[in-house]
């Protein structure tokens, strides 16, 4: 069984179209034109191309809606009612290097709430995909998250901060104090990938500041619908399109929370 709508083969079609140029990419990585974006935080050719191919295909049948993308930003800022969030290559950095886990991670925003999305990993050939009230998959099988009850068993991932952050050290502090109270803690350098791997169960749980919503959108209704628990925290932030999440099963969701805001640690 797997989801067929029309809106979820619009998506999958895409993602697969685009990822046919970037395996090759992947492929030749030693030969990629790479031009620095930010500290800690570049873009190759190939995102910019797999970003070209994503929305030309979702505007052919939707040439209406509005964008939100990681590389070009908002598209046709007219329409906030309906709204693809894209990040073309989440997690560039392994990217770059050769690391093969990197994803195509595309969401789709109906009057501020995330309705469906789809994250792709071409290289393991993994399509996370999600509709509300239709529930999450993993290529064909049906996801759900763990059913982990134990905050000191749990597999926690997390991605640290940019080279910019002004909030280094409380995120490192955090990354200390949840080590100690939990079994392990990951760092995979892909949010949108650490989102769906919360959802089918892989890890327990996932929590990062200041993420772009472009990294996180697709993930949000898998997890979602996997029977997972998302949460914002501390959102007075002055970035629209920044999150702090914490994404997670429902049984250590509290708990987690407790952990990443302890006071002491600040």
């Amino acid at each position: 069984m797997r989801l067929n709508s029309p809106q979820i083969n619009l998506i999958t079609k895409a993602c697969m179209k685009a990822s046919r140029s970037l395996i090759r990419d992947f492929g030749e990585i030693e030969n990629l034109q790479v031009s620095e974006k930010g500290p800690g935080d570049f873009v190759t050719s190939a995102d910019k191309r797999t970003e070209k191919i994503l929305i030309s295909e979702l505007q052919k049948a939707h040439p209406e809606y509005g964008i939100v993308t990681e590389e070009s930003g908002i598209i046709n800022k007219s329409n906030i009612k309906n709204r693809w969030i894209i990040d073309p290559i989440d997690g560039t950095m392994n990217f770059l290097n050769g690391v093969p886990q990197f994803a195509i991670s595309i969401g789709y925003e109906e009057e501020g709430e995330i309705k469906s999305g789809v994250i792709f990993n071409p290289i393991a050939n993994e399509m996370f995909c999600a509709e509300k009230g239709n529930g999450a998959y993993l290529n064909n099988s049906r996801i759900r998250v763990s059913n982990k009850k134990k905050i000191k068993d749990a597999l926690i991932v997390t991605g640290g901060p940019k080279g910019a952050s002004k909030i280094k050290d409380k995120i490192f502090n955090e990354y200390i104090n949840v080590s100690k109270n939990v079994s392990s803690v990951r760092k995979f350098g892909s949010a949108a990938l650490d989102v769906a791997y919360v959802a089918c169960g892989r890890f327990d749980g996932y929590w990062q500041r200041e993420i772009s919503y472009w990294d996180i959108a697709a993930g949000i209704i898998i997890l979602k619908e996997a029977r997972g628990c998302v949460t914002f925290f501390e959102e007075e932030t002055n970035f629209p399109l920044k999150k702090n999440i914490l994404a997670t099963n429902s049984n250590i969701h509290e708990e987690l929370k407790g952990l990443i805001n302890k006071k002491d640690i600040e």
